[in-house]
């Protein structure tokens, strides 16, 4: 009796293992838990379809939790289309979120855009939030110059809202900062006097905003406003500076050409007077060549010669006499008054 009892309780001990294991199997791998709040909340979720999400790869908690989101605020989503947004790599939890919130403020959001919205990398609750409340983007300080030359620089902020239906292809914020930044510098540009510019900051928030500049962006521009705006420097002045200088060097250089020119001529000058005088003492030098050869020739006589010496002597005295002159003139300027 005593060997049939162990063996009984053996075999319940053993029975109730199996049972606790399958428990224990069953409520890991099949979320009765959750099945639970959502027949709690009436939800009809099967417990077979969490166990075909199980094997799909999909976290039944990220589909289930928002379906039971959307049924309590009334919209018309399944979990076929919840669970196809969730394997696209989308955030479920996000998409339903954006269409509650659109649902609450009137705003006609199908499920089928919100979930391209967020496939497309973009916040859809926060484009839902932004169509509501409006954003303000703080441009940083944009230069413009006027036609004077006196640069401006002015700072701006855009009211910008979302437009859902462009959201997907639609420009971002470096669009509307960029093109409102392009819009500032041409008005200030455009302007005579800075003057005008300074007394009127409002005329630049006018134009721009007239321009359409949220074309082809994700949202819609409501007002342009000039926050602040400052003197910078004389960019006029500046070139005018910078061109005078430049002038001046150009002519320095010019300057400096035309001297190195004189130089080369001064320099060409002195050897074309050496070569003259190269010349004349290769003449002289011919004369008693040509005397010796009229000798020769009988056409001059003796006394011819020593005419020609006496001229050349006494042409050489007259020379040493003015020269001599010349030199006491120079020594004493005051000794012929």
């Amino acid at each position: 009796m005593d060997e049939l009892f162990n063996t009984g309780n053996i075999m319940i001990i053993v029975v109730v293992a199996i049972v606790i294991i399958l428990f224990a199997i069953l409520f890991t791998f099949v979320p009765v838990r959750l099945w639970i709040a959502a027949v709690a909340a009436n939800v009809k979720v099967g417990i077979f379809t969490l166990v075909g999400m199980r094997l799909r790869n999909v976290v039944p908690k990220r589909v289930v939790e928002p379906l039971i989101k959307a049924k309590k605020a009334g919209l018309d989503v399944t979990i076929n289309m919840l669970e196809g947004h969730y394997l696209a790599g989308g955030n479920v939890d996000r998409v339903i979120n954006a269409l509650i919130a659109a649902h609450r403020a009137n705003i006609e959001l199908t499920f089928e855009r919100a979930a391209a919205i967020d496939l497309a990398g973009r916040d859809v609750l926060e484009a839902v939030q932004m169509s509501v409340n409006p954003k303000v983007i703080e441009t940083p300080f944009i230069a413009g110059v006027a036609m004077d030359g006196i640069e401006i620089k002015a700072k701006s902020r855009i009211t910008v809202r979302a437009n859902i239906d462009r959201l997907v292809g639609g420009a971002g914020e470096d669009t509307v900062i960029a093109r409102v930044g392009e819009g500032i510098v041409s008005t200030i540009g455009s302007n005579h006097d800075h003057k005008k510019v300074l007394e009127n900051p409002d005329m630049i928030s006018q134009t721009v905003l007239s321009k359409g500049l949220d074309s082809g962006t994700a949202f819609e521009i409501l007002s342009i406003d000039i926050a602040d705006i400052d003197i910078g420097k004389n960019i006029g002045a500046e070139l005018q500076t910078d061109q005078a200088e430049a002038d001046k060097n150009i002519a320095q250089a010019k300057a400096e050409e035309r001297r190195a020119m004189a130089v080369a001529k001064e320099q060409e000058m002195k050897a074309r007077v050496e070569e003259m005088r190269a010349k004349v003492v290769e003449a002289e030098a011919e004369v008693p060549m040509a005397m010796a050869e009229a000798f020769r020739a009988g056409n001059l006589g003796v006394m011819d010669y020593v005419n020609f010496q006496n001229v050349q002597a006494d042409t050489d005295m007259r020379e040493s006499i003015g020269k001599a002159t010349h030199d006491e003139t120079d020594q004493d300027p005051h000794q012929n008054r």
